[in-house]
């Protein structure tokens, strides 16, 4: 590895990597000098993001994990700090989306989203700190959403666990900053990747207009900048937050959201 570049010799674990935001995350971190740890319920999808990213020389492994499931969650950590003998980076990152009202919410889905977005991160930084700690530090970056922050139609489950992730990464941060760990929570508005993709068609449905307009009357209205996040400027920032530069940067929410918390 090389030993200028600003992540040689840690390791990070990122949840949900097999595509969009995560790999975006996996790309930027092993470019920088990490071990990553792919972690996805997809394997097929994960063997393949591991293969791309070994293509360019960087030490990955794929991990199968179910984040809604605590023995995985703990199974990830342990083969992690295994197969690298370190754990420096957690990512949190793994996440979905379902649309309805809350009249109509199906209630096996709301556990389910609560349990991958919220339990889940809470598990997997629960897990990872003992490591961290005995380390000396570590970095934790909790994906949440503009979502964490206000509010939209149809989206409870979403919002309440994204609500909640950030409130988590608060107190994650007052009880890690005695042992050099810092949390963040980074929250993006809507990112160009196949969760958003699927969101058109739904909300459509929901709203009763056509798919072509929800992007201009619904995702970008609320914004100032009228366009829709890439995977990569995500990923930048998430880089950034994982170096030495950022130490100081711990307990709060870094909002990514074009200007929508502005007004």
């Amino acid at each position: 590895m090389d030993k200028g570049k600003s992540l040689s010799h840690r390791t990070a674990v990122i949840t949900g990597a097999a595509r969009g935001l995560g790999l975006a995350f996996a790309h930027a971190l092993s470019s920088e000098g990490a071990n990553v740890v792919v972690a996805d319920v997809d394997e097929t999808q994960g063997m393949a993001a591991v293969k791309e990213l070994s293509a360019e020389n960087r030490r990955v492994l794929f991990h199968k994990t179910d984040v809604s499931k605590r023995h995985e969650i703990r199974c990830l950590i342990d083969t992690a700090v295994h197969r690298f003998h370190s754990l420096d980076i957690l990512i949190n990152n793994a996440g979905l989306q379902y649309i309805s009202p809350i009249c109509e919410f199906d209630e096996d889905r709301w556990d389910y989203l609560i349990s991958v977005m919220l339990t889940g991160t809470f598990l997997a930084s629960r897990y990872a700190l003992p490591h961290m700690m005995s380390a000396g530090r570590g970095r934790i970056i909790n994906i949440a959403s503009v979502h964490g922050l206000v509010a939209s139609e149809f989206k409870a489950a979403y919002v309440a666990a994204k609500h909640g992730v950030v409130g988590f990464t608060k107190a994650l941060a007052l009880e890690g900053a005695p042992y050099n760990i810092t949390a963040v929570a980074v929250c993006p508005s809507y990112v160009q990747t196949a969760l958003v993709e699927k969101q058109i068609s739904e909300q459509a449905k929901r709203r009763n207009i056509p798919p072509g307009e929800v992007v201009e009357k619904v995702m970008l209205a609320p914004a100032a900048l009228k366009r829709l996040i890439q995977p990569d400027e995500v990923a930048s920032l998430v880089a950034y937050l994982c170096s030495d530069a950022a130490q100081v940067i711990t307990g709060t929410a870094i909002t990514m959201d074009c200007g929508w918390t502005a007004r």
